[in-house]
C-alpha cells in the first residue's frame, strides 16, 4: 500500500498537463501529496489535441497507459489521437487532479534566502503576475516541446509553402500538389504515406541517415514488446539481435532508396534509440515506397528560390515541403539559469534523479524510448512521487 505523508502548506507545482504531468500528480496524490498541474492552454493534453489528425500510437493501448486507469478496450490497440486526449480528460476526472489551465509558468527560479534555507525554495513566475512558491516542482513540459526548423540557406526565399509538421494536419490542402516531407522519422514516415493515400500529386521524402524500420506488430507481437524485452540487454548485444532480426524479418528496400541500416554504415537500432533516434514503426511507408507512392530521395541542403536543392546537388520540384525535422525541448528560458541543462538543452538529471544543486526540482519525459514514450512516463510518475513524498515528510 502506498505510504501515506500530510499533505504540505503549499502544493507539488506540476508544470505541464500533458501524460507526465498528469501521471506525476495522480502518483502524488495517492501519496496524500497535494499537487497543482500547470498547463499553458486552455485544456489539459495541449500538445495532444495539435498533432495531425492520423496521428496514432505505436505503442500498445495495454503498454501506454498511464498509472491507476487502464486505456478503455474499445479505444483499440493502437490508440488515436482523439481517443487520447479523450483518454487523459478522463484520468483527470478519475484521479480527481486539480489543474489549471490558461496558466503559462515563464521561469522558475531560487527563492530569496536571508540566512536559514527558506521552507519553499522555488518561485515560479507564471502569467497574470502570478508568483507561486513550492518545495518542490516537477516540470513536464514534454520532450517534443518546441518545432525545430533548420535554418537551411535560402529558406525564407523560398517560393513554395514550407512548414513544419507540427502545422500539418491532414492530406486534403495538398492534393495534386507536389510535397516533399524532409525526415524519415515516424512522424515524417507517417505523414508522408498519408499524404500519397491521400492524392497528393507526387511525394518525396528527403533521408539524411537511414532509418531503422520495424513492423509495428508481427503475428500479434508488438515492436514494442521487443523493445521492453532488449532494455534488459547490453546495447551492444540488442544491436547484434535486432539486426539478425532486421536481416530475417524487415523488408529490404534498398533499390528504393532505403538500404538496411548495417550496410551502409548506420549504428545498431538500439545505440540510435539510446541517442534519442527511435526506430520508424512501419504503418504504411513500406508499402507506399514499393509502389513508388512515395519516392525517397537525398536530404536537404538549401534552397534555390522555388527548388530545394539537396545533398547531393539535385534540385526537386516541390509546391510544399513540410519539415519533420523534430523538436526541442525548449527549457532555456524556463530553467537554463539554474545549470540543470546540459549542452543539448535537455536535463541533466531527470526522473527520481535530481541535482544536488537543485534539490526539489524533478523533470520527467526528457528521453524518447524505444519501449514507449508513454510506458516510461509512467514508471518515472511512480517513482518520482515516491522520492518527493519522503522528502516532504
Amino acid at each position: 500500500m502506498a505510504d501515506r505523508t500530510p499533505a504540505p502548506r503549499t502544493p507539488v507545482y506540476v508544470i505541464g498537463g500533458g501524460p507526465g504531468g498528469l501521471a506525476v500528480a495522480a502518483a502524488l496524490g495517492e501519496r496524500g501529496v497535494r499537487a497543482v498541474v500547470l498547463e499553458r492552454s486552455h485544456a489539459v493534453a495541449g500538445a495532444w489535441r495539435a498533432h495531425y489528425d492520423g496521428l496514432r500510437l505505436h505503442t500498445t493501448r495495454r503498454m501506454s497507459a498511464l498509472p491507476g486507469l487502464p486505456i478503455p478496450r474499445g479505444y483499440g490497440r493502437w490508440v488515436g489521437r482523439d481517443d487520447l486526449v479523450r483518454y487523459l480528460e478522463q484520468y483527470v476526472e478519475h484521479h480527481r487532479l486539480e489543474c489549471v489551465t490558461g496558466v503559462e509558468v515563464a521561469r522558475v527560479a531560487r527563492a530569496a534566502a536571508d540566512g536559514d534555507a527558506p521552507p519553499n525554495p522555488w518561485v515560479l513566475h507564471a502569467s497574470g503576475g502570478r508568483e507561486l512558491t513550492a518545495r518542490a516542482v516537477v516540470v513536464a513540459t514534454g520532450y517534443s516541446h518546441t518545432p525545430h526548423l533548420p535554418d537551411w540557406p535560402g529558406r525564407t526565399e523560398y517560393a513554395g509553402e514550407l512548414l513544419h509538421a507540427a502545422d500539418y494536419r491532414d492530406a486534403s490542402p495538398y492534393q495534386g500538389k507536389d510535397v516533399l516531407v524532409v525526415g524519415a522519422g515516424n512522424s515524417g514516415a507517417e505523414i508522408a504515406t498519408e499524404l500519397a493515400e491521400g492524392g497528393a500529386g507526387r511525394v518525396r521524402l528527403a533521408v539524411r541517415t537511414v532509418p531503422h524500420v520495424v513492423r509495428r506488430s508481427r503475428l500479434g507481437w508488438s515492436a514494442q514488446r521487443s523493445a521492453v524485452l532488449a532494455r534488459r540487454l547490453p546495447v551492444p548485444v540488442a544491436d547484434r539481435v535486432s539486426a539478425v532480426r532486421a536481416r530475417l524479418c524487415a523488408p529490404d528496400l534498398a533499390e528504393h532508396g532505403l538500404p538496411h541500416p548495417s550496410s551502409v554504415g548506420v549504428p545498431g537500432l538500439y545505440s540510435r534509440a539510446r541517442a534519442g533516434a527511435v526506430p520508424v514503426r512501419d504503418t504504411g511507408l513500406v508499402r507506399a515506397v514499393r509502389a513508388g507512392r512515395v519516392e525517397i530521395v537525398a536530404a536537404v541542403e538549401s534552397f534555390d528560390g522555388d527548388k530545394p536543392v539537396l545533398v547531393d546537388g539535385s534540385r526537386v520540384d516541390a509546391e510544399v515541403v513540410i519539415a519533420a525535422t523534430g523538436y526541442r525541448p525548449g527549457l532555456d528560458d524556463l530553467v537554463g539559469h539554474l545549470d540543470v541543462l546540459d549542452g543539448r538543452g535537455h536535463p541533466r538529471a531527470h526522473g527520481a534523479r535530481r541535482l544536488a544543486a537543485a534539490p526539489g526540482l524533478y523533470f520527467t519525459g526528457y528521453a524518447n524510448p524505444a519501449s514507449g514514450m508513454l510506458r516510461e512516463l509512467a514508471t518515472e510518475s511512480r517513482r518520482i512521487a515516491q522520492r518527493i513524498a519522503r522528502d516532504l515528510r
